[in-house]
């Protein structure tokens, strides 16, 4: 099987090495930046530098591929509405042309949800996005999806908050131990491992997954339980909130992973992992 990775950053490159590892597949992993090159090649039989707004490239990546995972990552703010949404464009324009994929795995976010007020949300709620940014999400979502046809089927994985090897919860929360932070910190905190995400993409390529599912862990903690654990745990000053000021978080909404896991899907982390 020829599995194509377009970003290899911090869940495309544990992605490839797990298919790499499986000898049935051929991996071809992309990055922007030249200087991984090497690094990737001893993930992916075939690494190949490459931007999203490279048509022919693309044309070139994609030949002969059967699944192919989208996990790119904005560098920026300001850099959102080329990374996500133009290379969406470009590569659904591509798989037009390409009857040889018959999947595509998508990792957005779900930021895409926006102001919830803190409800239960599942991937039939109306999304809200708050940010510009989420807002490009939703658009690459859709544009993507727009894709799926009988031969291709589409899976959009709407990922919480990352975190895992090199990306602990402590490293994340140890830049806000002793603040003052706007809001209440009370809206749900919603994270997923990095290990849950590389097998639910697994599980989506196995499955042949269509549509759009949630990916969080079990714990419905709140922000501010999460770093007031965090800072109990490794002996930080806790974080004091503000609720005068208004919350500069993208998103507030409890996420249910409930379709996910009626699909088959078993959390290797449902609980967080606070060491």
């Amino acid at each position: 099987m020829n599995v194509a990775i377009i970003g290899c950053g911090y869940v495309g490159s544990v992605v490839a090495q797990s298919w790499q590892q499986n000898q049935a597949f051929i991996v071809t992993a992309t990055t922007t930046t030249p200087e991984r090159v090497t690094a990737l090649q001893t993930i992916a039989q075939r690494v190949v530098v490459l931007q999203g707004n490279d048509l022919e490239g693309l044309k070139t990546i994609l030949k002969n591929q059967d699944v192919v995972l989208l996990s790119v990552g904005a560098k920026g703010v300001n850099t959102y509405e080329e990374t996500y949404l133009q290379t969406a464009r470009n590569l659904v324009s591509v798989l037009k042309q390409t009857p040889s994929v018959q999947q595509l795995i998508y990792t957005s976010s779900n930021s895409v949800y926006g102001e919830q007020n803190g409800a239960l949300v599942d991937e039939e709620t109306p999304v809200a996005p708050t940010t510009p940014s989420g807002k490009i999400l939703n658009e690459t979502e859709q544009e993507l999806l727009s894709a799926t046809s009988e031969i291709l089927r589409v899976c959009v994985l709407r990922l919480g908050g990352i975190y895992g090897p090199n990306r602990e919860l402590v490293k994340i929360y140890s830049r806000i131990a002793g603040t003052t932070r706007p809001g209440n910190g009370k809206e749900p905190a919603n994270w997923i491992h990095l290990d849950d995400i590389t097998a639910a993409i697994e599980f989506a390529r196995h499955h042949r997954l269509q549509g759009i599912y949630n990916l969080v862990d079990d714990d419905n903690l709140t922000n501010g339980e999460v770093s007031d654990r965090v800072c109990e745990m490794h002996n930080l000053p806790k974080v004091t909130w503000d609720s005068s000021l208004s919350s500069k978080r993208a998103y507030n909404a409890k996420i249910s992973n409930k379709k996910i896991k009626d699909a088959g899907y078993k959390l290797i982390h449902p609980q967080m992992i606070f060491s």
